[in-house]
């Protein structure tokens, strides 16, 4: 069965997935045709022969090199919304630190421990000091409708708040989840110049680096409340520090710290704890076991992000399965091969993502090595693969 090495510690639900369809699974596993990870820096890793796909327990994916992957015909996939509901939670108590300064009235609590009967005066004249407004009638701008996004949006309204909601990539998946109250937002400007609070819940990506910079908060309102639940590079720093000293940002929480962003004045920074409940481990745990299984098992691709999703029930006697680039003709030459072979298609599905495609076609009859090398010396062929 298929060997599958480990990075991180992986809860061990999805461990349980692996091992108990006869997949030999750890950290010593050698000449892997499967990795299993969470936050291992893939970027410098030299990935062997075998490997056929890496799966993240857990959304972000920044920690990989997915186009060269992609390049090496390695799938990788993501585990996205499974832990949904821990960063949700996350972002609501974010959203009350941001209004109220309760930790800094903890702390100032804590400085009196020594003041006996003087304390409970103290706390009365001390306490206006770190008073906040309330969220209920205030505008909440959500930046990202995904599974995250969504549920923090109809949280929001839940606590009274007017939400605006943009993304102009969202999934038929996420309008679903998502309540009909809250507004679409036709713009980025729309959520700058409306919200008293901004909530980021977008991937990292080359187009949403350093998105919210200088001239992004010189369009936002006086006063306004950001909560980053994204990743660090999303907020320029430097501009991120100018507003808070300008009070243009009145307060920024944030699951990134870093060097630049501590020494800034009104941020509360965690250590990345959005998705750090058990729950939420196990279940990303578990999706990313399900998905990296089903690929080495029968080359179905979900929540890859690298590949487009290819789905198709077993038939016939055999599966080829065809990773290639995207370009005119390929499926053709690959039909037109077997076909020559006088080899009759029980069924099959193709689909493609931006430079690459994915060709999955059930033969009733079973091809051997040589064939299967044929084809991955096509030009344009990235990987092949047979299953039985």
């Amino acid at each position: 069965m298929y060997k599958i090495k480990t990075m991180n510690t992986i809860s061990p639900g999805g461990l349980e997935e692996l091992t108990r369809r006869g997949c030999t699974v750890g950290s010593e596993v050698q000449s892997p045709e499967g990795m299993l990870i969470r936050s291992a820096d893939l970027h410098n890793y030299e990935f062997g022969g075998d490997l056929l796909a890496i799966a993240r327990a857990g959304a972000g994916y920044n920690n990989i090199p997915i186009e060269k992957c992609a390049e090496l015909g390695i799938a990788v996939f993501n585990s996205p919304g499974a832990n949904a509901e821990a960063v949700k939670e996350q972002e609501i108590c974010s959203l009350i630190m941001s209004s109220r300064d309760i930790l800094g009235s903890i702390d100032w609590v804590r400085s009196i421990a020594d003041r006996g009967a003087e304390i409970p005066g103290l706390v009365e004249k001390g306490k206006s000091s770190f008073a906040g407004p309330e969220l209920l009638g205030k505008t909440l701008g959500v930046i990202g409708l995904g599974a995250v996004g969504a549920l923090v949006a109809n949280a929001a309204l839940e606590l009274g708040m007017t939400v605006y909601g943009y993304d102009p990539f969202m999934s038929v998946d996420a309008a679903w989840r998502l309540s009909r109250e809250v507004i679409h937002a036709d713009s980025l400007e729309e959520i700058y110049r409306v919200s008293d609070y901004i909530s980021l819940n977008i991937p990292y990506t080359q187009d949403t680096h350093h998105m919210l910079n200088a001239e992004a908060f010189s369009k936002m309102r006086a006063g306004v409340r950001i909560i980053n639940e994204s990743r660090a590079e999303v907020v320029d720093d430097v501009a991120m520090t100018a507003a808070l000293d300008s009070g243009r940002v009145a307060k920024y929480v944030t699951d990134f710290p870093n060097e630049t962003i501590l020494k800034a004045p009104n941020v509360i920074a965690m250590p990345h704890l959005g998705a750090c409940t058990p729950e939420s481990e196990d279940r990303c745990a578990v999706m990313a076991a399900n998905e990296l299984y089903d690929y080495l098992e029968n080359g179905n691709i979900k929540n890859s992000v690298n590949l487009p999703d290819v789905f198709l029930s077993r038939s016939g006697a055999c599966r080829l399965c065809v990773i290639h680039r995207n370009i005119p003709r390929m499926l053709t030459r690959i039909l037109d091969f077997i076909s020559a072979l006088d080899i009759n298609v029980a069924h099959m599905i193709n689909k493609s993502r931006g430079k690459y495609a994915c060709t999955i076609v059930d033969l009733d009859t079973c091809i051997g090595e040589d064939t299967a090398l044929s084809i991955q010396s096509m030009s344009d062929v990235l990987r092949v693969r047979v299953l039985i």
